[in-house]
């Protein structure tokens, strides 16, 4: 197996973070981010949540501050687009994404994945794509009841201090979706579980991606 780094070993890096909902960064890519926050001192985040209605807008800004305690600096926007109807507001989204293209230039970019089911995750990872075409875009998977889950090729070995904050973070910071069967730790320990064991992680957590186009 090859493992390849982001430039130098302890280089700062601006990271871009999109989000359909407000738990969306967090559970598709928590860990990671974490992780490279931690190696990656002084690292500039964008964290952007495209629909967050009600009580989840302020869940939404203090899961992102939990998240984002290692950054060097950090900005956090936080859309009202109607939640489930992205694919017909898209022309507004693609405005937001425009303004975003202005402010930022990220050296990587998670956002979700194409093949996702469900229409406001793959109107983001489409826009991302047409907006951000000189970053690398890592594409994250979020585990539903459609069972949409494919086979990633890029992985994050998580130790296992991180693993544990995600999903300490993610039960804490969002009571609006304690009722729902699937948003539970065993969900979240046991997606990255799964993942670990294809990667080889040496603490048996990591967090895995898809990556449609890298440039080494």
């Amino acid at each position: 197996m090859l493992n390849l780094g982001l430039g130098a070993p302890s280089s700062p890096l601006k990271l871009l973070c999109l989000g359909a909902h407000s738990d969306d960064i967090e559970i598709g890519c928590g860990g990671s981010l974490l992780r490279l926050l931690r190696e990656r001192p002084g690292s500039h985040v964008d964290w952007v949540v495209f629909a967050a209605p009600g009580e989840r807008t302020q869940e939404a800004r203090r899961s992102a501050q939990a998240f984002l305690v290692g950054a060097g600096g950090s900005h956090v926007d936080v859309h009202a687009f109607r939640e489930s109807y992205f694919p017909f507001v898209g022309a507004e989204i693609k405005d937001a994404f425009e303004a975003l293209k202005a402010r930022v230039r990220p050296d990587l970019v998670f956002a979700h994945r194409h093949d996702d089911m469900h229409q406001d995750h793959r109107t983001i990872a489409e826009l991302t794509w047409n907006t951000f075409r000189s970053s690398l875009i890592l594409q994250y998977e979020i585990p539903k009841y459609e069972g949409d889950l494919g086979t990633p090729n890029v992985f994050v070995p998580l130790e296992r201090r991180d693993a544990d904050r995600k999903v300490e973070l993610l039960m804490e910071h969002f009571p609006s979706q304690a009722q729902r069967s699937w948003f539970h730790p065993d969900t979240f320990h046991g997606l990255m579980s799964v993942r670990g064991i294809e990667c080889n992680a040496p603490e048996r957590r990591a967090e895995a991606f898809y990556a449609r186009k890298l440039v080494i």
